[in-house]
């Protein structure tokens, strides 16, 4: 290496002092470094294979700590292995022998980053599975809890020069503030620079007599308020773009932020040249309106992407920051107020009424009812008797409860509902990639047009060469064009979230939009899975239906099977008097019950013809020494929503399937009932799978819907498939999304919302076309002043990001 490269730090780039040089040879060079840290890191990743790193990174002054040099786990993370701290960051994965994590990462400042961490995070024995989001700045691990720990993984991430450290979902709504304040502080700049410097620039436009005195210290006082406006403001927007020109060898794209900065940075370089020499126009007005009108537009932007993870905000925002612990339980009930991350499974908390449950356990004294609307969908209060569980993020509503803490933090059933949020998040949808792919290339031939038009116009009239360049760069800037896919489909995904639909993978919106078949599964989806009583039939001459349904009404009290449930309800909504029974209720076990003369249960233990039950539910048959009096016929529950859900399938040509387990006569009864055309009973998951198989075959694009435990081979096989259910561990069935209301409803308001956000994505797409095939020749022609092209660029940003925000009330 040459004597000016032997000071600088080859892993952090910073200077370094002679008495602090550390050599070491790596890749057959020998490289300097600052301190022992920065050597361990990069021996670490020259070790792996992974020095390409080193041309695509984006460089930090940043020194790690010199403990790295060793491969031991360092004190402060040795903690992360304890028990009650592992139980609370991670959670079972869907393989059974899997654990999962969320872990926030610091330090990363391009995609090089997100590479290195990733490549090196699954270099690691018994790391399964690692997906990073750039964006979120969050990591998903799935890991062996045998071969590997968490602690291991922190300090793995520390050894490549970064930081990470659990995520506690309570705290995505505090860096969400962050990300607004901080936007709102560099729009703030902007907006203040912009009113000050076209003060300033005013009379210039009226055509005031003003003296040269005067003209010169208003132009340098424009140029001291775009100062900070160029630094300050736009400083992000330099950031960005400087790192795209770093890794487009990588990449070979520009992003969109290149011709940006390239235009502010010209544009302030020609003004202050201007302003100097005395002769020609400077920009700073222009320049300060366009950082301020940009920077507007992104922040409408932030604030619909936010939105759009609603869902998500919503569920991390129900978690409250303390609670009260009864800290000598069952001795007294004390309570002191503690931090919810301060808790530990087996302890007791005290939920008073209005309150949220800070954690997941089992209610242990003082039965209540708890809203559990944002995990099931359900908005009816649910009754928890002693023993059963509660979940964080529900609302107490009747009495102060006490419970028994079993799971905390990361292990939640809301902290896993919330990592499936993540997963979709990850997942980029082929219509984003697509138009992120075709925004690059955009980029290349917006540069290659404004230097064409530029040098163009320096040979006609080198005067107006520097205002057509500025121009074009900002008036063809490809904002709305990078736009208008991503933030339809981010303000779709928003939207079905709120209404009860947790999409796990990016595609599903898109999908729904392609599906020509839809093969439904009935027990569990279709249907509740659980029967009421149809009709009475069979009476015996003597007897009214009321008579009947009192008696074995009478003979059912007390047992709790589904039957016996659906006779009492019925007796009950008729309001009718049960007879006093002479003889106790004998409980003969798989055939029925008996009371002196009269018995109830299957026809084969009564004696009685059974009949054709036409696909129903069941019968009972109630009987005496005479015969039979009476048999009561029940019928499964059709799942809310339903008759509305099928009428909007059917209204877009979708050909619907009803593929069940049960009975073919059950199956053919349901499909005439509900008005399917396409049927078959009796199928086994094999028989479900082919099923679909046969479909695809034939050129069909299918949607599956099934319950999620015993459809995983439906689910997988299928192009798009929701689960029907309350919960994170669904996603193991393979399901594209999970859908925890009760009723059919929400997936008749998302197949709409696919529709509409369909036809905004082609408004979206169609206006910044015609925007730019206007904008581009005229400023191509030198008619558009770069003010003018910099709130055109920015308004037609406004009009996607705004036309995309209408999906948010869907």
């Amino acid at each position: 290496m040459n004597k000016s490269n032997s000071l600088v730090c080859y892993h952090c780039s910073s200077q370094i002092l002679p008495s602090d040089l550390i050599e070491a040879e790596l890749g057959g060079q020998i490289r300097s470094f600052c301190c022992s840290g920065c050597m361990a890191i990069a021996q670490t990743i020259h070790g792996e294979g992974l020095e390409v790193f080193y041309a695509r990174r984006s460089q930090s002054g940043d020194k790690p700590a010199a403990y790295l040099a060793s491969n031991e786990i360092p004190e402060k993370l040795k903690p992360y292995d304890d028990p009650s701290l592992r139980g609370r960051f991670t959670r079972p994965s869907g393989d059974g022998d899997s654990l999962e994590t969320t872990l926030r990462l610091e330090k990363i400042r391009c995609a090089a980053c997100v590479w290195l961490c990733e490549q090196h995070l699954r270099r690691n024995v018994g790391v399964r599975d690692v997906q990073i989001n750039y964006v979120t700045q969050k990591v998903m691990v799935r890991f062996s809890p045998v071969k590997t720990s968490l602690a291991r993984l922190l300090f793995e991430i520390e050894r490549i020069g970064y930081e990470a450290w659990p995520f506690e979902p309570s705290q995505s709504l505090d860096r969400a503030k962050v990300e607004r304040r901080k936007l709102l502080m560099h729009l703030g700049v902007a907006m203040l620079g912009m009113m000050q410097v076209m003060m300033y620039a005013w009379p210039t436009y009226t055509g005031a007599d003003i003296t040269p005195e005067f003209e010169l210290l208003m132009g340098w006082a424009s140029w001291a308020l775009t100062v900070p406006v160029i630094v300050y403001s736009a400083g992000p927007i330099f950031q960005a773009s400087w790192r795209s020109i770093q890794s487009v060898k990588q990449t070979h794209m520009l992003g969109m932020d290149v011709p940006i900065a390239l235009a502010l940075a010209l544009a302030f370089i020609a003004g202050t040249i201007n302003l100097v020499t005395g002769s020609g126009k400077s920009y700073f007005d222009s320049i300060t309106m366009f950082v301020a009108f940009i920077l507007a537009a992104r922040y409408v932007e932030l604030l619909a992407r936010q939105d759009a993870q609603g869902g998500a905000e919503a569920l991390a925002k129900q978690l409250p920051a303390t609670c009260e612990r009864a800290f000598n339980y069952p001795a007294t009930q004390e309570i002191e107020v503690v931090p919810v991350v301060n808790c530990n499974p087996g302890e007791v908390l005290r939920v008073s009424p209005g309150e949220v449950v800070p954690a997941d356990g089992v209610l242990i004294e003082n039965a209540s009812a708890l809203d559990e609307s944002l995990l099931t969908g359900e908005s009816k209060p649910v009754e928890k008797k002693i023993g059963d569980h509660v979940y964080a993020g529900t609302h107490n509503i009747l009495n102060p409860l006490l419970m028994r803490i079993e799971a905390v933090g990361q292990s939640t059933r809301i902290a896993g509902i919330a990592s499936l949020l993540d997963q979709a998040l990850l997942a980029k949808p082929v219509m984003v990639s697509l138009a992120e792919k075709w925004t690059a290339y955009f980029v290349t031939f917006l540069l290659l047009s404004a230097f064409t038009s530029s040098a163009i116009w320096f040979y006609f009239d080198p005067s107006r060469a520097w205002t057509v360049l500025v121009s074009v760069l900002v008036a063809s800037c490809p904002c709305a064009l990078s736009l208008a896919v991503p933030t339809a489909m981010a303000a779709a995904q928003g939207a079905v979230t709120k209404l009860g639909l947790l999409i796990v993978r990016g595609h599903v919106i898109e999908g729904l939009v392609k599906a020509t078949d839809l093969v439904l599964d009935k027990t569990g989806t279709l249907t509740m899975g659980q029967p009421e009583l149809q009709e009475v039939i069979n009476l015996r001459s003597g007897y009214h239906r009321e008579d009947a349904l009192a008696l074995a009404a009478a003979l059912e009290i007390g047992q709790r099977h589904p039957l016996a449930l659906s006779l009492l309800r019925a007796a009950e909504s008729e309001k009718l008097t049960l007879p006093l029974l002479s003889e106790p209720v004998i409980n003969l076990l798989g055939r029925g019950l008996s009371s002196g003369p009269y018995r109830l249960g299957s026809a084969l233990w009564l004696g009685v013809d059974q009949g054709a039950q036409q696909g129903q539910y069941g019968q009972v048959h109630l009987a005496d020494e005479q015969g039979l009096i009476a048999s009561f016929v029940f019928l499964d529950t059709p799942r809310v929503g339903l008759e509305q859900f099928l009428k909007v399938v059917k209204s877009r040509n979708i050909a619907v399937h009803l593929v069940s387990g049960d009975d073919r006569e059950t199956v053919a009864w349901w499909a005439h009932h509900v008005g399917i055309e396409h049927y078959q009973g009796g199928c086994t998951p094999e028989d479900k799978y082919d099923y679909i198989e046969r479909l695809q075959k034939e050129g069909r694009f299918i949607w599956a819907i099934g319950d999620g435990v015993n459809d995983a081979p439906l689910l997988a096989r299928a192009d798009i498939s929701i689960a029907v259910g309350a919960g994170a561990p669904l996603a193991a069935a393979g399901a594209d999304a999970i859908l925890t209301a009760a009723s059919l409803e929400p997936l008749a308001k998302t197949l709409l919302l696919a529709d509409k956000t369909q036809a905004i994505i082609k408004e979206n797409l169609l206006w910044a076309l015609i925007y730019n095939l206007l904008a581009i020749p005229a400023a191509m022609m030198g008619w558009v002043n770069p003010w003018v092209a910099g709130i055109g660029m920015s308004l037609s940003s406004l009009a996607v990001t705004l036309n995309a925000w209408r999906l948010r009330k869907a």
